[in-house]
């Protein structure tokens, strides 16, 4: 076929994805794969978005969204082949849903304030789960939803955020701590814990109570209002920096890091702490 040119029109971002599908004339690749084998590229590609967002690239965020944008062109074509649904399907669905959650936008609610919004669109998610469960018993389909308070917080997420998410739910129904010190307790409780797993050497129980200790911070962050996933991403920046800091000290002596005794690296990186000190405040946007 003859070769498009780039456009910022959809409709041929959707005929190029078409073209790739296209038995016998398209990419054996693209033909190949399937909602579960492309699923992995999806998640990678939301996980780019949320890291060119953090480093401040906007060059970078138009270009991760683009690859973004074409993980659900793939899905939505793959589903009209199946006869399932099409992109518009997709985009329909969306627009009437934001519709749906913005009458204060589209609609005569009155001004709200921001909790008020998030209070309203939990009642319009709710109204939405009822309708569809009522659509399943008239279509005469078995009412196969989940009516745990949790439902809905997805196994595929990444851990940090369904911990907190879960934390949350619970906490609508009034299941959570009253104050952010019993939280700190309740770590000190999980590392007295690991530390006996770690006595009896047992492999399982010592991931049990690493995992239940991670629970527990993350829910501290919670309470104290701080993004648990931001606050471990910068806790791994200042990591890098300061290990790439100790590296390039080494450097400047002609040696590697793998030469050093732990007692130099150290020291080096008490150095990196103090220069970060030191260093004036500077923008991490480029």
């Amino acid at each position: 076929m003859q070769s498009p040119s780039p456009s910022r029109d959809i409709d041929v971002l959707l005929a190029i994805m078409a073209a790739l599908r296209t038995p016998g004339t398209g990419c054996p690749w693209d033909l190949a794969q399937t909602f579960e084998s492309i699923a992995p590229y999806t998640q990678e590609e939301a996980a780019e978005v949320a890291d060119a967002i953090l480093r401040g690239d906007r060059g970078d965020l138009c270009d991760e969204l683009g690859d973004l944008l074409l993980q659900v062109v793939f899905h939505a074509r793959m589903a009209e082949e199946e006869g399932s649904f099409a992109f518009g399907d997709v985009v329909h669905a969306i627009t009437a849903k934001l519709i749906r959650r913005h009458p204060h936008v589209f609609g005569d609610e009155p001004d709200l304030t921001t909790a008020e919004v998030n209070a309203m669109w939990q009642r319009v998610k709710a109204q939405e789960k009822q309708q569809r469960r009522e659509a399943r018993q008239r279509a005469g389909l078995p009412d196969e939803a989940d009516r745990s308070t949790l439902a809905g917080v997805l196994p595929t997420l990444p851990a940090l955020d369904r911990a907190v998410r879960l934390q949350r739910r619970a906490a609508t129904v009034g299941f959570d701590w009253n104050d952010a010190r019993l939280v700190l307790d309740k770590i000190a409780e999980e590392i007295a814990e690991t530390r006996e797993a770690m006595a009896g050497k047992d492999k399982a129980a010592i991931e049990d109570e690493i995992g239940d200790l991670l629970f527990a911070v993350a829910n501290l962050a919670r309470h104290l209002d701080v993004d648990a996933e931001r606050a471990l991403h910068g806790g791994s920046a200042k990591f890098e920096r300061r290990f790439r800091f100790i590296e390039a000290a080494l450097g400047e002596q002609g040696r590697s890091a793998d030469e050093a005794s732990l007692a130099e690296m150290e020291e080096l990186w008490s150095r990196a702490k103090l220069a970060e000190r030191e260093a004036p405040a500077v923008s991490t946007r480029t």
